[in-house]
């Protein structure tokens, strides 16, 4: 963990327990050494830090391409693991990066819907999240975030200063028996989405 990495993961989990009396549900369920497909519910600007405080160790994330124009904060941003995507003209490059890095046994996060929510309900996912997780053969740990979507939602300008967010951990995806089928193409990749994306949506916050 770099200097850089280790001020900002410390100084969210700080803010994020003292403003939005941040909780994880089922820790014990987290990879924290070794490849892995963080796969979570996108509800607000406060998603990759909320994931990554979620953890110990770091994480690798995507973010627009166009936040790396800025000097200041792209450099800072490249230093917290973050990696350039173009989501007006999605190619091959960023998942490629994704099944290298897991491949090579680190941690990305990843959004199956593509983009923030804009009314805070669950999204279709999109069969590129399949791809990488056929190519990269690597174990797929849904979450899901609550509350996140209340703090700062979409169109917001600032985030409301209280709240409560909280992320639950569901249990590791293994693909490999189906991967190792030979089965390929877009309706496959999109199956597994899918998949995912039901494992997601069926994390709820456990009851007292």
């Amino acid at each position: 963990m770099t200097p850089t990495y280790w001020i900002c993961r410390t100084s969210s989990k700080i803010a994020a327990k003292i403003f939005y009396r941040f909780e994880v549900f089922y820790p014990e369920r987290l990879i924290e050494s070794g490849p892995a497909l963080i796969a979570c519910n996108h509800e607000s600007f406060f998603d990759p830090p909320c994931v990554a405080i979620t953890f110990r160790n770091p994480i690798h994330f995507l973010a627009r391409k166009t936040l790396f124009d800025h000097k200041l904060f792209g450099a800072l941003i490249r230093r917290l693991n973050a990696l350039p995507v173009d989501q007006e003209r999605p190619d091959m490059t960023s998942l490629k990066r994704i099944i290298a890095l897991l491949r090579s046994g680190e941690r990305v996060l990843i959004f199956p819907e593509g983009e923030r929510t804009a009314d805070g309900q669950l999204g279709e996912s999109q069969p590129g999240v399949g791809l990488v997780i056929a190519k990269s053969q690597a174990p797929v740990l849904p979450l899901r975030l609550f509350g996140a979507f209340e703090a700062f939602p979409r169109h917001a300008k600032r985030p409301a200063l209280k709240g409560k967010i909280s992320v639950v951990v569901g249990e590791p995806l293994d693909f490999s028996a189906e991967i190792a089928m030979g089965q390929k193409g877009k309706e496959f990749y999109q199956s597994l989405s899918d998949r995912t994306m039901a494992a997601i949506a069926a994390l709820e916050i456990p009851k007292p």
